[in-house]
């Protein structure tokens, strides 16, 4: 009886942690030997897990098909079986449908793949728009429809985390987007090539020098979600984290109002200084 009892009380502890986890999107981060995608926060991100999900079906498919294809011709077609073989070499039949057929599984993946890269693009009706501007190594964050408010993000150094910050992904300056709203994003960068990626949401895009590149997001409920410099730009690469809060849209409003009478720039003085020390 004992043994049943803590068996329950285990079951009702880990299932309160999953419920706990799973409720709160406060870490959208890389998780401990992870294989899959981070959950999906945003409208892009679920069409890009259904892609995903579509072609992963198909490959299974066609992996099945010549895996049983190949035992079959093995076992039919060995020598004792088969000790005489034909000399067939042409079959009309055949090579239409090993022509048509694989055309036609590009023809189903190419649709939808067209329809996310368009709906990735840009959205039409924006509520906020935002400037990302990639930096060696930092990113720069502008808010035009809010006053112009702009300020930089560095990656917090290791030794000066505080309790519960993480190591290489949290920052000094965060990124603060309202919930349900579609935020336009604007990727520029100020030296070399960079790439803005936030995996749960949906987000990656190229910062180009002299070019501007838009997409978009709507994150679906508060919470902090990480991302990365997704391109090899320089010594200190790896030290380019994103740090996304999410706030609703009255926190979000009473944020602004904040930041204005904060400053304009909250970037340490000797960035590059610092992330050298960090590096080493």
């Amino acid at each position: 009886m004992p043994v049943v009892r803590r068996f329950g009380l285990a079951l009702i502890v880990i299932a309160t942690g999953a419920f706990a986890v799973a409720g709160e999107a406060a870490a959208q981060m890389p998780r401990p030997w992870q294989i899959g995608m981070q959950a999906a926060h945003s409208p892009v991100q679920q069409a890009i897990e259904s892609l995903h999900d579509l072609v992963l079906i198909i490959v299974t498919v066609i992996t099945l098909f010549v895996a049983g294809l190949l035992g079959w011709v093995m076992f039919r077609y060995n020598v004792r079986r088969n000790p005489n073989p034909s000399q067939t070499s042409h079959n009309t039949v055949l090579e239409m449908a090993w022509t048509v057929i694989p055309v036609l599984i590009l023809v189903v993946i190419a649709i939808p793949s067209f329809r996310l890269v368009y709906f990735e693009d840009r959205t039409q009706h924006a509520d906020l728009t935002i400037k990302v501007t990639g930096h060696q190594w930092y990113w720069e964050y502008t808010y035009p429809d809010s006053g112009g408010l702009d300020f930089s993000s560095y990656m917090v150094a290791e030794d000066q985390l505080k309790p519960g910050q993480l190591r290489l992904l949290d920052v000094d300056n965060q990124m603060v987007v309202p919930t349900g709203k579609n935020i336009r994003i604007l990727t520029t960068s100020a030296d070399v090539i960079h790439s803005f990626f936030i995996p749960s949401l949906g987000v990656q895009r190229y910062a180009i020098p002299g070019r501007t590149i838009e997409t978009w997001m709507k994150v679906d409920q508060p919470g902090t979600y990480y991302g990365e410099c997704n391109q090899i730009c320089g010594t200190n690469h790896s030290m380019m984290p994103i740090s996304v809060k999410a706030l609703t849209p009255e926190a979000f409003a009473a944020w602004v109002t904040q930041a204005r009478t904060t400053s304009s720039d909250a970037a340490p003085a000797e960035p590059r200084v610092r992330l050298a020390a960090a590096a080493q």
